[in-house]
């Protein structure tokens, strides 16, 4: 562990970890500079456990002491400021204490997430970081093998997906399907039946959607709010529901794609 102090915002050491509450910044700037931020030691331990290359590491002066064995061990510099400073570069209260820049994995191909998969998630215009952690936390506790997402759906390794996913974004394959949704049909060549998720009253009940374990199977969800598009339904092979009581509509998106990799998942 390389421990330097840094008592200026301005100091170029620092130059990962500005503006942090800038999205429209963050979501272009750290895919075009190979790296990704990870909040928290249990996330950024997450990161270091799958081999993430760490970049460095921004920790509150509370935090030196009682990093995580696994964070120690790290080969890059550890940065401490104070909570003023923290403040000033990041543009918000650093409660958790504790920072990490990863380099980012190179991208999967599609074409190889698939063939090492036999249930996966897809993913429709989910752009919001919150719902999307969710859905990869759940994908990794329910016995899903991978993500795969349209192009305008946002950043997995963006620093809120990747803090409510718990670190499992790290964990899950994930890959993008481009161009879309046309490359629906390269999933469909690869094996898999296609269910898409909808609340519509003609859908399929999904509990009696019945899968072999050696079976290949995608669930197909969309963006909260809109849900799937019809062009996505129709490249479906199926159209499953999850029955609602007492006059829900439906479910978030995060909440459906937990109760879809209940049903669809493999576990022990």
């Amino acid at each position: 562990m390389h421990v330097e102090q840094v008592d200026d915002p301005a100091d170029p050491r620092l130059g990962d970890y500005i503006g942090l509450t800038d999205v429209v910044r963050r979501v272009r700037h750290e895919p075009e500079a190979g790296f990704f931020l990870a909040e928290g030691q249990l996330v950024m331990r997450r990161a270091a456990q799958v081999g993430c290359r760490p970049r460095s590491l921004l920790v509150a002066p509370n935090r030196v002491d009682d990093l995580l064995p696994e964070l120690t061990a790290l080969d890059c510099p550890v940065y401490v400021a104070s909570a003023e400073v923290l403040h000033a570069v990041t543009g918000f209260h650093v409660h958790r204490g504790a920072l990490g820049s990863f380099s980012r994995p190179p991208l999967r191909q599609a074409a190889d997430v698939l063939a090492a998969s036999r249930r996966v998630l897809v993913l429709e215009e989910v752009n919001s970081p919150t719902n999307l952690g969710a859905v990869f936390r759940s994908a990794a506790g329910l016995g899903m093998d991978a993500v795969l997402l349209s192009p305008t759906s946002c950043d997995p390794l963006y620093r809120r997906a990747v803090r409510v996913s718990m670190g499992e974004v790290f964990a899950v394959p994930y890959a993008y399907l481009d161009p879309w949704p046309q490359s629906l049909d390269d999933v469909r060549t690869a094996g898999f039946r296609i269910l898409a998720m909808t609340p519509a009253s003609d859908a399929v009940r999904l509990e009696d959607v019945v899968l072999a374990d050696d079976d290949r199977a995608a669930l197909l969800l969309g963006a909260e709010g809109p849900g799937l598009t019809d062009q996505a339904q129709r490249a479906s092979d199926l159209r499953v529901r999850i029955p609602m009581a007492a006059g829900v509509d439906s479910l978030n998106v995060a909440a459906a794609a937990a109760v879809g990799c209940w049903a669809v998942g493999r576990r022990p």
